[in-house]
């Protein structure tokens, strides 16, 4: 079994779940998260002050499937988030080993 993890732009994330496929995925996670990668961070304007924002919003999203399921998923991920802009996302994919469940 493997786990696909995605960093993403939250507005990107319907267009990746529409993109999924029916057969191989196990389990979905989301998460709201906070970080920054190359483009740093950004400025936002709030009540006739600018402020920068240090961490931008992002979603992280799991996917568990199984082995045969890698390639077409992470296609389907890559091809959702992607903007043609840097900050786009980031993809890892891991194995699972399973242990007895509780």
């Amino acid at each position: 079994m493997k786990k696909i993890t995605a960093y993403v732009k939250p507005f990107k994330l319907e267009s990746i779940l529409g993109r999924l496929p029916e057969g191989g995925v196990t389990e979905v996670l989301i998460a709201e998260v906070r970080g920054y990668g190359r483009q740093k961070s950004h400025l936002e304007q709030y009540q006739s002050g600018e402020y920068e924002l240090a961490f931008l919003p992002k979603v992280r999203l799991e996917v568990y499937c199984q082995d045969d399921a890698v390639a077409e998923l992470e296609r389907a991920i890559v091809e959702g988030a992607r903007t043609g802009r840097i900050g786009d996302g980031k993809v890892t994919i891991g194995t699972i080993v399973l242990e007895e469940s509780f």
